[in-house]
Formats: structure tokens, C-alpha cells, sequence
């Protein structure tokens, strides 16, 4: 237990080094090449930065983990999968970050980078069991396990609205997977080593996108909700449908932001991929809340998921689920209160538009 820690500090030191080192050559090159976040007025003032920010930050944490897996990755088919997938992933962020693409073309680049896992890495969602069942999904596997892939990078990259925001929910999430290998003794496994890998090299990056930021992840940060789908489907696919259920609980607040955000368009008639300013985060910049007490509370929220996740696998499943109803419930009254999905008060709402619009000033 002891070398397995000492392991995983090791490589969590390692590769944070990298990353933080890379990020201001990564800055260097994003102005370079023109990948860089400009606030666009014509958008209502939905950036919340008011200055040029250089992208390519997700790059930084892909090199680095590069780097991490050169010292310390196994070689496998499944592996030499995530690597074919991931530069593929990169490449397509690192096109629309220096010159924005359509939402169909960086689909069209993500499944490609999901098919190498499914079908080289032969990385699948076969079935799940829960309550005496057993789920096989047979042929449908395959598509299902695409659209998984494709909506962890999307829930990521969606969330990215902030400085710091997807950075640290995605370093919670690294960590609890790590914490629970540890407890369930898989501390040398390829997930505890993909996990330990990304955290250090993600926790790098949020060395310098923490607010106030001086980089991006930008498209690119696709990437890290790529590595995270894998790391779930190599760790739980096949098992309880509760176990598959705890990674995906982890991204609670990105995953039920997204899910809030496609109700909210859809009921104002406007696409799923527009830009809007009513996600959590606006809402809470809203309630005068400063950018490091947001993010702050968001991280909040998903280290509550968190330890849920990490007492209803290893400890206490009972105390575990009654932390789950406490969340939802609190989620469940800050949807009700708050234009989150639809705008049930537009006096307030308006007058919480006006304070972002502000801060952006």
C-alpha cells in the first residue's frame, strides 16, 4: 500500500512539473499561431474574461501526459488506442482553436477519435447488471458506447465557462477514482496509472488557469473528457450498474449543467450547441458571488459527489446514498429558484444578466 502511494506521488509530482513548465511556452505558441479567446461583444457579453486570453493549455496536459505515459505507461492494444485517439481528439480541438469549426465538423473529429478506442481498443460498454438483471447491449454496444465517449468531451469542454472551472472538477474526479483504487488495491493498475497521470498533468494547467487566468484549455479540453470516459469504461464497464453509475456521479454538476442547458434551449426553440449565459456558473455570478467563490462552490459540490462516491464504494453505501439526496435536493432547490432552466421570474433574471454583464466590463 505504502509503494503504491509513494508510486502514485511520484508520478502526480512528475507530471505536474511538466505541465506547469509547458504552459507558458504553450502560451507563447497560441499567439503565435492566433489561438486565442477574444470577448465577443456580439455574443451579449457571455465571455466573462475582459482580455485576450491565449488557448492551447489543453495541449500542455496532453504533452505532459505524454510525457507521464512515456515513464511510466505499459504498452498494450488498449493503450496504443488512447494514444491514436487522443492526438486525434487534440488535433481537432487545436483546429478550431485557431480557427472555429462547425459543431458537426468537431463531431465528425470525435467520433473518429471514440472509434479508434471501440474498435482497436476493443474498449466497450457490453452490459450492466442491477437488481438480479443482466443488461446485454449485443450489437447496440458499440453506438452506445460512441455516444458515451463523444458526450464525456462535450460535458467537459460545455462546462469550461469560467477560470479554473473544468480544470478542477476534472482533478476531483482523477483523485476519487485514485482514492478508490487505493482502497480496492488496484494501485498498479491502467486506470489508477491513466488517473494519476491526468491529475498531475491537469493540476499543472490549473496552475495557471485558476482565476485570474492566464491560459485556456480551449477546444482542446475535449481531451480531458475523453480520458475520463475511458477511465470509466475500462474500470467499470461490465460490473454493477450502481459501480458504472459512480464515475458518472462524480460529474455530477457538469453532467446535470449540460442537462439544464439542452432542456433550457430546447424550450426557447434555439440550438443544443448555442452559447447562452444561464449556466450554473452565470447563475451564481449572478447572486454577486466573485469568480474564485464560484468556482469554489462548484468544487464544493462535486467533492460532495465525491465523498458520496468514495462511502458508497468503500465505506458505508447507506451514508453514501443519503450524502447523494442531500445534493439533489439541494440541486432540485437551486433549480427552482434560479433561471437555470427556464425564467420563471424575468424581472430577477434580467437584473442577474445586468450583474454578469458587469463583471465583464
Amino acid at each position: 500500500m505504502r509503494a503504491d502511494i509513494y508510486s502514485a506521488l511520484k508520478i502526480v509530482a512528475i507530471t505536474f512539473l511538466v505541465s506547469a513548465i509547458l504552459m507558458p511556452i504553450m502560451k507563447r505558441i497560441a499567439f503565435h499561431i492566433g489561438a486565442i479567446d477574444v470577448p465577443r461583444k456580439e455574443e451579449g457579453n457571455r465571455h466573462i474574461h475582459r482580455k485576450n486570453i491565449p488557448k492551447l493549455g489543453a495541449v500542455g496536459i496532453y504533452l505532459s501526459f505524454l510525457f507521464g505515459y512515456m515513464l511510466f505507461g505499459k504498452e498494450s492494444i488498449q493503450m496504443n488506442s488512447i494514444l491514436i485517439g487522443s492526438f486525434i481528439m487534440i488535433l481537432t480541438g487545436i483546429v478550431d482553436d485557431i480557427k472555429s469549426i462547425r459543431a458537426h465538423q468537431k463531431l465528425i473529429g470525435q467520433f473518429i477519435a471514440a472509434a479508434v478506442i471501440v474498435f482497436y481498443g476493443g474498449i466497450l460498454l457490453n452490459n450492466v447488471t442491477a437488481f438480479g438483471f443482466s443488461f446485454d447491449f449485443g450489437i447496440f454496444a458499440y453506438p452506445l458506447t460512441l455516444l458515451f465517449i463523444v458526450a464525456c468531451c462535450n460535458i467537459i469542454n460545455l462546462v469550461d465557462g469560467i477560470d479554473g472551472l473544468s480544470g478542477g472538477i476534472c482533478c476531483i474526479f482523477y483523485l476519487t477514482i485514485g482514492i478508490i483504487g487505493f482502497y480496492q488495491g488496484r494501485g498498479d493498475s491502467l486506470v489508477m496509472i491513466l488517473a494519476f497521470i491526468m491529475l498531475g498533468s491537469t493540476l499543472g494547467f490549473l496552475l495557471h488557469n485558476f482565476y485570474p487566468a492566464k491560459i485556456f484549455a480551449g477546444d482542446c479540453a475535449t481531451f480531458m473528457g475523453f480520458i475520463i470516459a475511458i477511465i470509466t469504461l475500462l474500470e467499470f464497464k461490465g460490473t454493477a450498474l450502481t459501480s458504472l453509475f459512480v464515475p458518472l456521479l462524480l460529474l455530477g454538476i457538469p453532467i446535470l449543467d449540460t442537462f439544464f442547458a439542452i432542456i433550457r434551449r430546447v424550450l426557447k426553440g434555439k440550438p443544443i450547441f448555442s452559447a447562452d449565459k444561464e449556466h450554473l456558473h452565470h447563475q451564481l455570478l449572478g447572486m454577486n458571488f466573485s469568480q474564485r467563490t464560484t468556482v469554489l462552490i462548484i468544487y464544493g459540490m462535486n467533492i460532495l459527489f465525491a465523498m458520496a462516491s468514495i462511502l458508497y464504494t468503500v465505506k458505508d453505501p447507506v451514508l453514501g446514498k443519503i450524502i447523494y439526496i442531500i445534493i439533489f435536493v439541494i440541486v432540485l432547490w437551486f433549480v427552482l429558484h434560479t433561471s437555470i432552466i427556464s425564467d420563471k421570474n424575468p424581472k430577477r433574471t434580467r437584473k442577474w444578466k445586468e450583474k454578469i454583464t458587469k463583471k465583464t466590463k
